[in-house]
C-alpha cells in the first residue's frame, strides 16, 4: 500500500499549533501523517478530532491511534465539523486544518477507483455509498453538461470536443471503466498534453461527483464559526479552483466592512472575523524533489480575531 507523503509537514504544524493543551480538527485525516505531528505536538490534555469520507483512511486511523484517547476520527465529510463537534461536546477547535489533496494510495490504487494508470472501475467518489458515479456522470448526461464539467471543475481547454467523443463512444458502450476514458481522452489529444489533459478530466469528474467545491464552502463558512479567538484555519490546496475559494474566505472575513466605495458612514455592521497571517506558502524545491505531488500545494493561513 502507498501512502501519502504529508506536504508542508512542518510549516503545517507550526502555523496550527498555538496551544499544547488545545483541541484541534483535522477535516482531511488521509492516513493520519498530519493528525501524526499534530497530536505529537500536543500534551497529555490535548485533542485531535478527525474526518474523513474515505472508508479506508477511516479505518485505517482508527487502527493506526486506537490507543491515544486524545483522538477520534468520523467516517463523513469535513463539511459535518459541526455535527462532529456537538457530538464530541466542542464549542470550538483552537485549530482547524484540512489537506485538500487525493491521497497516494487513492490516486495509485485500483481499488480506490481514482487512478488512471490502471484499469479500474470508473468510481471517483470518496465514499461510495453517496452520489453517483463518474461512470453514470458520463452515460446520462447531456453533452453541454459534460462539457462544462469538464471545463469548469477541470479548467479543459478542449471540453468541447472531449465531450462530443464521449458521447458518440456510449451511444455503442457504456462507460464502466477507467481505460475506456483514458483511451478517449488520448486519441482526441496531442501526446504531449496526454497527461496534463488526463489528469484535467479525471479531476474535473472528481470534484464534481464528490461536490468538493461546495463541500469546501461549507466547511470554511462552520470553521470561521467553531474556531476560538486565537485560533488558527489552515488549508492546503492543489489547484486554482480550491486557492481562490479559501483566498476569497480569508479576504472576506478579514474585512470590518463591505459597504460600496463612497457611502459615507459604514451601515453594514460587518465585523472582521479573521486576520491573514501569511502569503500562500509553496513546498520548497527540495520537498517537491522528494515528493512531485507537492507542486502544486498552497498552504493559506488565518487566526480568529473576536
Amino acid at each position: 500500500m502507498s501512502f501519502h507523503l504529508p506536504v508542508l509537514l512542518k510549516e503545517s504544524i507550526d502555523y496550527l499549533i498555538t496551544k499544547t493543551d488545545g483541541i484541534y480538527f483535522d477535516g482531511t485525516v488521509g492516513f493520519g501523517g498530519h493528525s501524526e505531528c499534530i497530536l505529537n505536538a500536543l500534551d497529555v490534555n490535548g485533542k485531535v478530532v478527525a474526518s474523513d469520507k474515505d472508508i479506508d483512511a477511516f479505518n485505517f486511523c482508527k487502527n493506526k491511534f486506537i490507543d491515544d484517547k486524545r483522538f477520534s476520527v468520523y467516517n463523513t465529510s469535513f463539511s459535518n465539523i459541526d455535527t462532529i463537534s456537538k457530538i464530541e461536546f466542542i464549542d470550538g477547535f483552537d485549530g482547524i486544518f484540512a489537506d485538500l489533496g487525493v491521497s497516494s494510495y487513492q490516486l495509485d490504487s485500483v481499488e480506490s477507483g481514482f487512478t488512471f494508470r490502471e484499469d479500474a472501475k470508473l468510481d471517483l467518489r470518496m465514499k461510495k455509498d453517496e452520489g453517483m458515479p463518474a461512470s453514470a456522470v458520463l452515460n446520462k448526461f447531456s453533452q453541454a453538461d459534460i462539457a462544462n464539467i469538464l471545463f469548469q471543475f477541470g479548467e479543459e481547454r478542449n471540453s468541447r470536443r472531449l465531450a462530443q467523443k464521449i458521447v458518440e463512444f456510449r451511444s455503442n458502450e457504456l462507460f464502466t471503466s477507467t481505460f475506456q476514458l483514458r483511451k478517449i481522452i488520448e486519441k482526441n489529444t496531442p501526446e504531449r498534453f496526454h497527461s496534463k489533459t488526463l489528469a484535467r478530466v479525471f479531476q474535473a469528474l472528481r470534484i464534481y461527483v464528490n461536490n468538493e467545491l461546495d463541500e469546501l464552502k461549507t466547511f470554511l463558512d462552520k470553521s470561521v464559526n467553531l474556531l476560538k479567538p486565537g485560533g488558527r484555519l489552515v488549508v492546503l490546496t492543489y489547484h486554482s479552483l480550491e486557492d481562490r475559494i479559501v483566498k476569497e474566505k480569508i479576504k472576506y472575513e478579514s474585512l470590518d466592512c463591505i459597504c460600496p466605495v463612497g457611502t459615507p458612514i459604514c451601515i453594514c455592521s460587518k465585523e472582521q472575523r479573521l486576520k491573514k497571517i501569511n502569503k500562500a506558502l509553496v513546498p520548497s524545491e527540495i520537498e517537491i524533489k522528494n515528493n512531485k505531488r507537492a507542486r502544486s500545494a498552497k498552504l493559506r493561513a488565518a487566526e480568529r480575531v473576536l
